[in-house]
């Protein structure tokens, strides 16, 4: 696509967001692809429409507030970009353009208190747990409060866990394969903690060696993808000085959206004096099913004790998984090394099922709507249980699966590989 963006005075952020926009052929593949295109019909509402109107605003000739509706609803989820045949780079505009426009934008002052919320308690697990466990003392009053207070009290789990210290130094058993660095999240250290008391376990187990690198920190996606891009940079150029790639054979995450975090790190830098530190760090990221997959691969895997009866389990893909990092086989792999499980495919598997992030905080109608639809096509497979490796998504489904009357569980990935390593299935 043409266009006359000023990209000079824009600065590195300019040439990413200029890339993109002449990459577009606006040939269309890209909206069936799109949730918020599949619920709302519009145009302006699909990733075709939302590149226009960023190209408009960007050359002056669109007022900002009259995009920021659309480009609002926008999930971040990457569907579109799996589907371009044109390689449109949509992720590093979507992301580059909030944070150029966000300094630009007149939020109301609830807004920006709600704003400032998000980003201070997710980054803090402590912090965030403190507020899940005050949350569910509210939850009985969520009818009288608006959307806005309301959904965040319906995604919490029907009880907050614990959290668990967890060791910064784990030995491999039996002989040492490989030694990595995990990165361990935020929210899910708070509503999850057995997704990574079980990465370790698996890890140790399968003879690699873990280290919690102590000044890390939040991977910055939230505040990246919501433009609170000094905030992002912030906590990016924290993590690059607590991980030091060389130490490593891999620098694990678990968690779809933290993983593809890091990997966005060049392009978060991109122009800046330590843009090659962050390229050097995202080469060493891996997802946890990714790691492990190649493990199995390079001298197999430690067997599993089969499922002491049949278990069907529906894989749901999460979008920063299947679309932002491409990894989609290597899961699916892994669960199908435990005797005894069968896989189930979820129909409209590739559309997000609204939590991207903070979206289903800032778009609670739209993203309810997709978290009805995904529980409903999770539950027409009829499985045992529901496998996935995001924390976002985990609450998202397990929230609309329970609404449903449904007592299915989910699990990340690494929790069903560990419960069959105990025998637990």
């Amino acid at each position: 696509m043409n266009h006359d963006i000023p990209v000079s005075q824009i600065g590195p952020q300019g040439e990413i967001m200029a890339h993109a926009i002449e990459a577009c052929v606006h040939c269309g593949f890209c909206l069936p692809a799109c949730p918020t295109y599949a619920l709302l019909g519009d145009e302006m509402d699909s990733p075709r429409g939302r590149i226009f109107l960023m190209k408009e605003v960007l050359e002056g000739e669109l007022p900002l507030f009259d995009a920021a509706p659309h480009l609002d609803r926008c999930l971040g989820c990457m569907g579109c970009v799996t589907a371009c045949p044109s390689g449109v780079a949509y992720g590093e505009l979507i992301t580059s353009f909030r944070g150029w426009s966000e300094p630009q934008r007149n939020r109301s002052a609830f807004d920006k208190a709600k704003r400032v919320a998000i980003l201070k308690a997710l980054p803090a697990p402590k912090l965030f747990s403190v507020a899940a466990r005050i949350g569910q003392y509210a939850k009985p009053l969520a009818p009288l409060l608006p959307d806005a207070l309301k959904s965040p009290l319906d995604l919490l789990p029907e009880h907050v866990p614990a959290m668990l210290d967890l060791p910064k130094f784990t030995p491999a058993q039996g002989t040492k394969r490989a030694r990595v660095a995990f990165l361990v999240g935020c929210a899910q250290q708070a509503l999850a903690p057995n997704f990574n008391a079980a990465t370790l376990r698996v890890l140790a187990r399968n003879g690699v060696e873990v280290v919690i690198p102590e000044d890390q920190g939040c991977c910055g996606a939230a505040a990246l993808h919501t433009g609170a891009r000094d905030e992002a940079l912030k906590l990016a150029r924290n993590n690059i000085a607590a991980f030091n790639p060389d130490e490593y054979d891999a620098i694990l995450s678990n968690a779809a959206g933290c993983g593809a975090g890091l990997r966005e790190y060049p392009e978060v830098l991109h122009g800046l004096p330590d843009e090659d530190a962050a390229k050097k760090l995202a080469a060493k990221v891996m997802d946890i099913s990714t790691f492990l997959a190649q493990l199995s691969e390079d001298g197999g895997l430690e067997p599993f004790m089969p499922a002491s009866r049949p278990i069907k389990i529906a894989y749901h893909d999460a979008c920063h998984l299947a679309h932002a990092q491409g990894i989609r086989a290597e899961p699916r792999a892994l669960l199908k090394l435990i005797p005894n499980v069968s896989l189930l495919e979820v129909p409209e598997g590739d559309l997000c099922c609204g939590s991207a992030g903070t979206y289903n905080l800032e778009q609670p109608e739209l993203a309810t709507q997709l978290g009805e639809r995904k529980a409903k096509n999770v539950l027409s497979t009829q499985p045992d249980m529901v496998a996935s490796g995001n924390i976002g998504c985990h609450t998202q489904i397990q929230s609309h699966l329970r609404r449903q009357g449904s007592g299915v569980p989910i699990h990340h990935t690494i929790e069903i590989l560990d419960m069959a390593y105990q025998g637990l299935l």
